[in-house]
């Protein structure tokens, strides 16, 4: 059921109100660690799978203090696999020079990199994934404001994030009620889903219009005065340096090629 598929979607950010050792910290403080993380994964060779094995310790460690379901970020993942799976395949078609032989078998470069983009879009992923459910998404687009990201690009990752919800919400309703009206028929027939797209977008659009227009008239957009602003306390900063520190030395004196 589509209209089950918007109670998945935010269910990371439900998860946000928890009450651990990570949920306390600032969201600043990880916000920017999980931005230096992403930065030091994606800066490694693309052969290079080694390197950024290290990293799954980070995501083992928060997700262990923060008692997020492995299972359920697991599930999130599979979302994002497919459209890094057709690069990654990709490459191991127009790469095939050889890299290595082991055990009779030879292995392209094509093939290292494939793996090197799996490996990377997974840390990637489920790093912004803990971020989503260690964080409150107001929280989170606070804290970009206050380090000066452009406000455009602010107002678009709420507005996507949001929408996305409404858009799924509509197409369950006009899904179900399309059912109702087409007993015999196990889904939407290929001659009304031209329709079916058209009305869901302007249901959809409607909907967006008058979500705004209540946000707005709630405050949206405006810096209220008075608003608290907590500041991160020294065991912030102190997790923040620390985290920053393990990522770059991990980056830079990778210990699996050390062994």
């Amino acid at each position: 059921m589509l209209s089950n598929r918007v109670h998945d979607l935010y269910v990371l950010e439900g998860l946000a109100d928890g009450d651990t050792v990570i949920h306390r910290l600032h969201p600043r403080a990880k916000l920017l660690v999980t931005l230096v993380f992403i930065i030091a994964v994606v800066s490694f060779n693309r052969y290079d799978v080694l390197g950024a094995v290290p990293y799954f310790l980070y995501l083992i460690i928060v997700m262990s203090l923060a008692e997020l379901p492995g299972s359920l970020l697991h599930r999130r993942f599979l979302i994002a696999l497919p459209f890094c799976a057709f690069a990654a395949v990709t490459n191991l078609i127009l790469i095939r020079e050889t890299a290595f032989v082991l055990g009779g078998a030879s292995f392209s470069w094509g093939f290292l990199s494939m793996l090197t983009i799996l490996l990377r879009t997974y840390l990637c992923v489920m790093a912004v994934f803990i971020l989503i459910a260690t964080t409150p998404f107001p929280a989170l687009t606070r804290e970009l404001h206050r380090l000066h990201v452009p406000k455009i690009l602010i107002t678009l990752i709420e507005m996507i994030y949001r929408y996305i919800g409404v858009l799924i919400d509509e197409a369950g309703s006009m899904a179900t009620a399309y059912k109702l009206r087409s007993v015999q028929s196990k889904g939407i027939a290929m001659k009304d889903m031209g329709s079916f797209v058209g009305q869901l977008a302007i249901r959809s659009f409607d909907r967006g219009e008058r979500i705004y227009a209540a946000m707005t008239c709630r405050g949206y957009g405006r810096d209220i005065p008075g608003r608290e602003r907590v500041r991160m306390t020294p065991p912030d900063i102190l997790c923040l340096i620390l985290l920053c520190a393990a990522f770059v030395l991990l980056r830079f004196f990778p210990i699996l090629h050390m062994l």
